[in-house]
């Protein structure tokens, strides 16, 4: 029996520079500067707040729907 002295142990680590037993690294993609990515994925420049439309509502009722959805939504906590 131990009683009330203390017991230490010591932990010992191994390190290795030899890279041996690390994971392997994936490799290194060559960096792109923006005007190549872009290049890459055949994006254009907005010319027009046009380009940026959508149809995504319906019809002006689906449009005031998600309008009276989204305030009460944004002040719902604030009562």
């Amino acid at each position: 029996m131990l009683g009330s002295r203390r017991v230490r142990k010591r932990l010992e680590v191994s390190v290795s520079t030899s890279g041996a037993g690390s994971p392997a690294r994936e490799p290194t993609r060559p960096r792109r500067s923006v005007a190549q990515l872009l290049a890459a994925k055949n994006t254009r420049p907005i010319r027009s707040l046009d380009d940026l439309s959508a149809d995504t509502f319906e019809s002006d009722e689906e449009l005031a729907e998600f309008l009276a959805f989204t305030y009460a939504e944004r002040h719902r906590d604030l009562a």
